[in-house]
C-alpha cells in the first residue's frame, strides 16, 4: 500500500484554489502571489528536433557552460542542471545520512519539508549562530519572503562549522551581490540556482547546482537520465547568454519595486522588505486585506505564521499596477 503523502506546503500562484475561494473575477486574475518576473523573457523559435529527439550530451554541455558563465563558477566547480531547483531540494536530503539540519527561517517552506521527509531531524533557527552544532545549515539568499540577505563573513563561518552549506540563491539574480557563485567547488558547500523566477519561464522547469564535482556527480546520478528537457535546455542555453536582456531587466524591475513602494505607501502599508521580483509588506490584518484583494482578482500572499506579513508581487505593466492601487484605495 502506498503510504498518504504529507501535506504540501502551501505557495503561491494557485489559481485554481483562489477561484474557489473567490469565484471568478470580471478581470483576468491579477497574480501578485508569487516571485515570478512578470516580463518574461521572449520565446524563441526551436527546432522541431528540441521536442522530437532526445536531449543529447552537447544540448547539456552547452546549457551547463552558459550557466556556468553567467553565474560566474570557477572552473573546478561541478555544475548540474534539473527540472527545476525543487528537484534538487528533493534530491539533496536523499543523498547523505541521517543528519541535524538547521534551516534559517521563516523561509521557503520545501527546505524543510524534504530533509524532513527524507527522515532528518530538522529545526528552524533565526541566525546562523543558532545554526551551530547542525550537520547541514540550509540558507536562502535572498530570503524569502524578507529579503535578507546573510553578510559573506557569516556564510563563511557557517560552511566551516557545518557538514554541509545549501545556499538557495532562487532571487540572487535581482541582486547579483549578494552571490557566493564564486565559491562554487569547495567541498560541502551546494549553491541552488533558480531559471524560472527571474526569466519568468517558472514553466519551464529549470535550475541548476553549483558544487563540488563529486557532489555534482552524485546528484546528476540520482536524477537518472534526460532530467533536462530539450526545450528547456535551447531556451535556457540563449537566455542564460543574453546578458544584454539580463542588465536590462535588472534596470526594469528595479524602477517597478520603486513604483510598487510608491502606490503600497500611499495606501498607509509598510514594505518591510523584500527583492525587485516582490515586496513583503506589513498591515494589521494581512489575510484580510488578501481576501479583499482576491474579492477583486489580485491575489497576493499571506503567511499563517505571521498574521500581519503580505507579500506582494510586482505588476507587469500600469494597469496591473492601476488595478492595484484602485483595490487599496
Amino acid at each position: 500500500m502506498i503510504p498518504p503523502h504529507p501535506a504540501l506546503p502551501r505557495h503561491g500562484g494557485d489559481l485554481a484554489a483562489a477561484k474557489r475561494r473567490y469565484g471568478t473575477p470580471p478581470r483576468p486574475w491579477l497574480d501578485l502571489s508569487t516571485g515570478i518576473n512578470p516580463r518574461s523573457y521572449p520565446l524563441p523559435s526551436l527546432p522541431a528536433s528540441c521536442w522530437t529527439d532526445l536531449p543529447d550530451a552537447d544540448a547539456e554541455a552547452a546549457l551547463l557552460a552558459a550557466a556556468a558563465a553567467c553565474y560566474g563558477t570557477p572552473p573546478q566547480a561541478g555544475v548540474v542542471a534539473a527540472a527545476g531547483t525543487q528537484a534538487l531540494i528533493q534530491w539533496l536530503p536523499r543523498l547523505r545520512p541521517p543528519s541535524r539540519v538547521a534551516v534559517l527561517g521563516p523561509t521557503y517552506a520545501e527546505h524543510a519539508a524534504a530533509w524532513a521527509a527524507a527522515g532528518h531531524q530538522v529545526a528552524e533557527v533565526a541566525t546562523l549562530d543558532a545554526a551551530a552544532g547542525a550537520d547541514v545549515v540550509v540558507v536562502v539568499n535572498p530570503n524569502n519572503p524578507d529579503g535578507r540577505i546573510f553578510p559573506f563573513a557569516a556564510l563563511e563561518g557557517a560552511a566551516a562549522r557545518a557538514r554541509l552549506l545549501v545556499v538557495d540563491e532562487a532571487f540572487a539574480d535581482v541582486a547579483p551581490e549578494a552571490s557566493i557563485a564564486a565559491w562554487a567547488g569547495r567541498p560541502g558547500l551546494v549553491i541552488l540556482r533558480s531559471f524560472g523566477k527571474f526569466f519568468g519561464l517558472a514553466g519551464l522547469r529549470l535550475g541548476f547546482a553549483l558544487t563540488d564535482r563529486d557532489t555534482a556527480g552524485r546528484l546528476r546520478a540520482a536524477q537518472g537520465g534526460w532530467a533536462v528537457a530539450g526545450p528547456a535546455m535551447a531556451v535556457g542555453t540563449g537566455a542564460l547568454s543574453d546578458r544584454a536582456w539580463i542588465s536590462d531587466t535588472r534596470r526594469w524591475l528595479k524602477e517597478r519595486a520603486e513604483r510598487l513602494d510608491v502606490v503600497l505607501g500611499a495606501a498607509g502599508i509598510e514594505v518591510l522588505g523584500g527583492t525587485t521580483l516582490f515586496r513583503l509588506a506589513r498591515c494589521s490584518d494581512a489575510q484580510r486585506l488578501a481576501d479583499h484583494l482576491g474579492r477583486q482578482g489580485i491575489l497576493t500572499r499571506a503567511f499563517a505564521y505571521e498574521p500581519e506579513w503580505l507579500r506582494v508581487g510586482l505588476p507587469g505593466d500600469d494597469d496591473g499596477l492601476e488595478r492595484l492601487r484602485l483595490a487599496l484605495a
